[in-house]
């Protein structure tokens, strides 16, 4: 397991990079505003997946379930960022009416930057709830 928590720190570092990256692009989207929100969603969520790695060995799961989490946290936090970044590309409004600001997609754009968030909420919320669990105290103690 010490290679997933390697695997999560490298993970958090490059979706950090990807953020700050995106960063420099945000006035090039279809809209700026989501592309700032595509900037912060890959920070944040680098982020997270670095406090993850730095907990990783402390988290106690059957291994299944802990490579499920571990899964479900990549997918999550990469999903959140890439559907971000095509909300900006897009312009859709799908999901984030505020952050459109009048504007919207295609419909096919708009399905698919909807089914993407939902995927990520859905997932990320799951994998957040198995990894607290891995992380309660033990009955030992």
């Amino acid at each position: 397991m010490t290679d997933f928590k390697r695997r999560l720190l490298w993970h958090g570092m490059f979706l950090f990079l990807l953020g700050l990256l995106i960063g420099f692009a945000e006035q090039s989207f279809k809209n700026p505003r989501m592309g700032l929100a595509a900037h912060l969603e890959g920070v944040m969520n680098g982020t997270f997946l670095v406090a993850l790695g730095a907990v990783w060995t402390e988290v106690r799961l059957p291994p299944g379930l802990k490579v499920a989490a571990y899964w479900g946290a990549l997918y999550g936090t990469y999903a959140n960022w890439e559907v971000t970044t095509l909300a900006a590309i897009f312009g859709t409004a799908a999901m984030s009416p505020i952050t459109a600001a009048g504007r919207s997609g295609q419909p096919w754009q708009e399905v698919l930057v909807t089914l993407g968030f939902v995927s990520v909420g859905i997932l990320i919320v799951a994998s957040s709830i198995v990894i607290l669990w891995g992380l309660r105290r033990s009955a030992s103690s």
